[in-house]
């Protein structure tokens, strides 16, 4: 996919080296299409690790796709310059008033915290609301979808004892459904974080449907009948060493609720190379949501689009 970004972001340049199918504005300008309009709401601390991490996996098919990068206003990050954010985010202030084809809400560090107690909870109150209404699709990522749940269907988060911490074996369990087409019966999937959401919540809420699970690390996959809202508990837009990072700075902090990543080092050992089993079934999860369920579903005219009802 041809995603068009601002030829000096950090991404562009690291994309391009992937040889990744990255469009500059000035090129995209002089095509003869309606591009389809994504943002990103990222809350992660290292906004740029983040950002290129996603656009890398929302690169996967033959589609313009325009991305807006999104902050919050009643938080300021400590882990990204002013100046970065300054030139490539925005606020949602400035975009209330427009439509997109596709949203993410990222994770955040903040699982620990009741969600009423997080300092930005109700700028993205704000935001989970307005995207019922001006997002046709949105994927919320960990703390995101634990908070989208939370907010939409009224599905708790638990804090569990130790982090959720390492790469796990996640298995379908809505046969042919679009964001699962191509997946292989048992695939892989990162996980790093320190609550859950459980199975019965989930299957208790008739709007809801479970589509993955893991039997270590518990639910992983859940959309809306519609397909409109999907809720990804799971980091498949990690690199190869984001967790191998982790772990080395949780050790650094003395953190002691931190065990070694399950089934990420060879032989559980830190010093040999982690192997990248993930990275296929990440890619093809958010082209099969792009095309199946925001291209293929979208209105052209986004003004003209549904509100989504709960």
């Amino acid at each position: 996919m041809p995603i068009n970004i601002p030829s000096d972001l950090p991404a562009y340049s690291t994309l391009i080296s992937e040889n990744i199918f990255v469009m500059p504005a000035e090129r995209a300008l002089q095509q003869d299409i309606r591009p389809l309009k994504a943002a990103i709401f990222n809350l992660m601390p290292k906004k740029i690790e983040t950002e290129t991490q996603l656009l890398r996996l929302m690169s996967n098919t033959p589609l313009q796709v325009d991305i807006t990068l999104l902050r919050t206003e009643t938080h300021t990050s400590r882990h990204t310059a002013a100046e970065h954010l300054m030139n490539f985010y925005k606020t949602f202030a400035e975009i209330k008033d427009e439509y997109f084809d596709a949203l993410i809400i990222t994770g955040a560090p903040v699982e620990k915290y009741e969600f009423e107690d997080v300092t930005y909870w109700d700028e993205l109150c704000m935001i989970m609301e307005w995207s019922k209404s001006h997002a046709f699709s949105c994927v919320h990522i960990c703390w995101g979808a634990f908070a989208a749940l939370y907010y939409h269907y009224g599905i708790p988060k638990y804090t569990l004892d130790r982090k959720m911490f390492g790469v796990f074996p996640h298995k379908i369990l809505v046969e042919n459904h679009p964001l699962f087409k191509g997946f292989d019966d048992t695939f892989y999937v990162p996980h790093s974080r320190h609550s859950e959401v459980r199975k019965e919540d989930i299957l208790a809420c008739p709007k809801l449907q479970l589509l993955a699970y893991s039997d270590l690390a518990g639910v992983y996959a859940v959309a809306d009948k519609t397909n409109r809202q999907i809720f990804i508990t799971g980091h498949g837009e990690y690199d190869r060493e984001t967790l191998k990072n982790e772990y080395l700075r949780d050790m650094g902090k003395g953190i002691t609720d931190v065990d070694l990543p399950y089934g990420y080092f060879p032989g559980d050992d830190p010093s040999q190379t982690p192997p990248f089993i993930w990275r296929t079934a990440a890619s093809l999860l958010y082209s099969n949501w792009l095309n199946f369920c925001v291209y293929q579903e979208t209105p052209f005219d986004l003004s003209k689009m549904p509100p989504l009802e709960i």
